[in-house]
């Protein structure tokens, strides 16, 4: 199995966090991170299995739906506070001196970003991924007479999040193009990683979309260190292309809790990673 790299909740020089010193991961080079999406495991048997793929994995993906920004409905801050009690009992009876308590790298796919930061971060997220697309919707229906720019908006999403002691990461649809406020965002380090979706969000289980790879490519070109992240039909078969690309955080669901050999697939997954991304 390739190595797995270390992320502590409650250790936050483990973290990706850009803009803090004491953050000593991803500084110099950059690692495959892989979080396997709850949404496909085995909801009747959650703690066992979100156990089971950590002991190998990095983070645990859980996607939020709302069921208006995306016509799907998932789960919500009791899921995640469960999660959080779970992995905070586990650690406590563990003796294990590679225990940890379980990063949750929360995807928010809402029509109201802000609205859940705080509910989120006292559930015990460690990271908040907002749809760059919710937080400007939001900010026009608060104020149809907003004449805020699209940085300010984003800039007050970010600060809020890293003010309640969460990661930030920010999330684009596949027809969602970067913007130069994206850039700058990156430019002041106010967003620790970009998530950029390879389907569209809502629903499990959608194949791969290549088409959206150019942003990836280009975010990686002009940041060499920046964590990205894809999400949306990553297995075996699309690994390649989406590392080549520059991404190097994974969101896997079907093909890592469905899979008969999980720990194979998850060393599958980190080896198409290292083959591009410190190649």
């Amino acid at each position: 199995m390739s190595e797995t790299h270390f992320f502590d909740h409650n250790d936050k020089t483990t973290w990706l966090l850009q803009g803090d010193s004491t953050c000593t991961v991803n500084t110099t080079k950059l690692i495959p991170v892989i979080a396997p999406s709850i949404l496909a495991s085995d909801f009747t048997n959650l703690e066992k299995e979100c156990a089971d793929v950590i002991r190998y994995c990095e983070w645990l993906h859980v996607d939020v739906m709302d069921g208006h920004f995306v016509p799907n409905i998932s789960i919500g801050p009791g899921v995640v506070e469960c999660l959080r009690k779970t992995s905070n009992k586990l650690y406590d009876q563990s003796t294990e001196k590679d225990r940890k308590h379980w990063f949750l790298d929360v995807h928010l796919m809402v029509s109201k970003p802000l609205q859940w930061i705080e509910p989120m971060a006292t559930a015990g997220a460690s990271q908040y991924t907002f749809h760059v697309e919710a937080a400007l919707e939001e900010e026009k229906e608060n104020n149809k007479e907003s004449t805020k720019e699209d940085l300010a908006v984003l800039q007050h999403v970010c600060e809020t999040i890293h003010a309640h002691g969460m990661q930030c990461g920010i999330a684009l649809k596949p027809a969602t193009e970067l913007t130069d406020a994206i850039f700058t965002l990156i430019d002041t380090k106010q967003v620790d990683m970009l998530l950029i979706m390879t389907v569209e969000p809502g629903f499990g289980g959608q194949s791969f979309r290549e088409n959206v790879l150019h942003k990836v490519r280009a975010l990686r070109d002009r940041y060499p260190l920046l964590p990205i992240e894809v999400d949306g039909g990553l297995s075996e078969k699309t690994i390649d292309a989406a590392a080549q690309s520059g991404a190097n955080v994974i969101v896997a669901g079907t093909s890592v809790f469905k899979a008969a050999d999980r720990p194979a697939e998850v060393r599958k997954l980190k080896e198409g990673v290292l083959r591009h991304v410190q190649a």
